[in-house]
């Protein structure tokens, strides 16, 4: 399809106030010359714009077309999980951020080095780095589907023209022009996800048809409670899992943790927290229902089947070719916030990227102080080589299972061992340097074998049905008896091997972060067993407020009896 003048003007807007936010933050103020405004924007921010910061770099493209397709072939159960953020949401803001906060290190991982020595450190990051790179290059590839799909670009085209725009405003723009085109595109995402919502409900006759279509053909299903692990979605898998992957990234992660780190204080910082946990969840609910709207279109011709599209993540981009295209501007728009929703995850992924490889490699690796003016020049190159490196893995995106599912894994399997490691540092004194550093591998080798080993088992959608569609769409072959052919053929093959896969690659995706959290602790706390202990030289900042002074009664208590045990742990406190 060729979009139409009215569109490319709304896109092209769109995309140039984004380069241009970057060249104003890039000739005012101080120009970006510091590392702390390039980095952390002279800690000068406001709630507003860094609440929206930090939910649309976790709410991005894959969450758009991802969350879309879940709704669409199987059902509403995830929307469950925004409740677990409720509980994530105190977690970090009142056990993680006070001690990031009062540390106030560029790189979150230099707490694991002061903590747990310098190998932990270099694990962690490396880890970091792996995670944020995959996902960056998964969330192009999502923005390259629809500008493929409705404006007819080429993939290519599509994720070098994100990519480039992205990286561009980031390099000259700093942590200040990324978090201030977060909240302009942020509004675009919300833009586009009502417009299908409200393009669907003036098609089918309001809001509430949208539900009750979804309810008669099996979509809604909010309370499955089944204790069975290896249930896709349930209450527990959402709600645990959700719960860990929400701590994982917004309390532990360097992308986050930067953003509360522009903020005047920690109480401001916190305000944030609570100001962006409801944005994030409408909008997470919002993307859900947009999956149920675009179900109410399509119930009774299934685009998949019928042959037009490929996969469920191309639904939403599809629905929008259908249903906009005579409508000036609003495709353009939708496209808009397609690539905004793109922009906001890769320039904060970027801009994060650049301070752990500066912060954590080059630094170190210098071993000498590096001024403050050429720290900002590598970090320009570093947001440069991160953008072209996220870019050509983009490319291999396409080998990838459902977009919601992969990017869910790529935050458990890393983000799991990730948080177990930080919490044992702020949480547990007795956990040792070596021992850490043992968990942290172990957990780490296990949660990539999980996830990424296999065989796994297909993903089972809900019935969809054809019988609305033209024959004459399927080419004169029979609808029903192919349709008939290929759900024998599906449950006949899934009744044999059912059994043929190992248990533990039945597990929900769900789980991995939690299981690698786990295991990642139980190896640590044995490990620790046998090392010995140095925590009467670290600092307390590195530790949980209520930690010290409960070591310290500890210590007193055992000095005041005899004891047997030949090493004794103690701890000292600077008033």
């Amino acid at each position: 399809m060729a979009l139409g003048a009215f569109d490319y003007v709304v896109l092209t807007v769109t995309l140039l106030a984004s380069a241009a936010i970057g060249v104003y933050y890039r000739l005012t103020g101080g120009k970006q010359q510091t590392t702390q405004e390039y980095m952390l924007g002279d800690k000068k921010l406001s709630i507003i714009p860094v609440g929206f910061s930090l939910m649309a770099s976790f709410m991005c493209a894959t969450a758009m077309f991802g969350l879309s397709a879940e709704n669409y072939l199987r059902g509403t159960q995830f929307m469950a999980i925004n409740a677990s953020n409720i509980i994530g949401t105190p977690i970090v803001a009142y056990v993680f951020l006070p001690v990031f906060y009062k540390l106030g290190y560029l790189s979150v991982y230099q707490y694991l080095e002061e903590r747990f020595g310098k190998s932990t450190r270099i694990v962690a990051s490396l880890a970091f780095s792996i995670q944020t790179v995959l996902r960056t290059a998964l969330v192009l590839y999502a923005a390259s589907l629809a500008l493929n799909a409705i404006a007819g670009f080429s993939q290519t085209a599509s994720m070098m023209a994100v990519g480039i725009l992205c990286t561009f405003y980031s390099t000259v723009g700093g942590i200040k022009a990324v978090i201030v085109t977060d909240l302009f595109q942020s509004l675009l995402m919300f833009g586009s996800v009502f417009t299908v919502i409200a393009v669907a409900a003036v098609n089918v006759g309001g809001l509430t048809e949208i539900w009750r279509i979804a309810y008669d053909y099996g979509r809604v299903e909010l309370f499955n409670f089944q204790i069975d692990p290896t249930i896709r979605h349930s209450w527990w898998s959402l709600m645990l899992g959700g719960m860990f992957t929400y701590v994982s990234v917004y309390g532990v992660n360097q992308v986050q943790v930067q953003r509360y780190l522009t903020m005047k204080d920690y109480r401001t910082a916190v305000r944030t927290l609570w100001f962006s946990w409801p944005i994030t969840a409408f909008l997470s609910l919002s993307m859900c229902f947009a999956g149920l709207a675009i179900f109410s279109m399509y119930r009774d011709c299934d685009p998949i089947k019928e042959g037009r599209i490929d996969s469920g993540d191309q639904l939403m981009a599809l629905f929008v070719l259908d249903t906009m295209a005579h409508l000036p501007g609003l495709t353009g728009l939708f496209l808009a916030g397609v690539c905004s929703s793109a922009l906001c995850s890769v320039s904060a992924a970027l801009n994060s990227l650049a301070a752990v490889t500066l912060e954590d490699y080059i630094t170190p690796l210098a071993n000498v102080d590096i001024p403050d003016e050429k720290r900002v020049v590598w970090l320009k190159v570093l947001v440069v080589v991160y953008g072209i490196l996220s870019i050509a893995l983009a490319f291999c995106a396409h080998f990838v299972g459902p977009l919601l599912q992969a990017s869910m894994t790529i935050l458990g399997i890393i983000g799991g061992p990730m948080l177990a490691v930080f919490t044992l540092g702020i949480l547990v004194p007795y956990v040792n340097q070596k021992g850490a550093l043992v968990g942290l591998v172990a957990g780490l080798v296990f949660s990539f074998v999980l996830g990424l080993g296999g065989p796994k088992p297909p993903v089972n959608n809900l019935p969809t049905y054809t019988n609305g569609c033209s024959p004459d769409s399927f080419h004169n072959f029979d609808v029903n008896v192919s349709s008939t052919i290929l759900l024998l053929a599906s449950t006949s093959t899934q009744e044999i091997h059912e059994e043929s896969y190992m248990y533990l690659y039945k597990i929900s995706y769900m789980y991995y972060i939690v299981i690698g959290f786990a295991t990642t602790v139980l190896v640590s706390l044995v490990a620790s067993l046998f090392f010995e202990s140095n925590v009467n030289t670290l600092d307390p900042k590195l530790f949980f407020s209520a930690i010290p002074e409960s070591v310290e009664r500890q210590v007193e208590t055992r000095q005041k009896r005899p004891s047997t045990v030949s090493k004794t742990v103690t701890f000292s406190i600077n008033s």
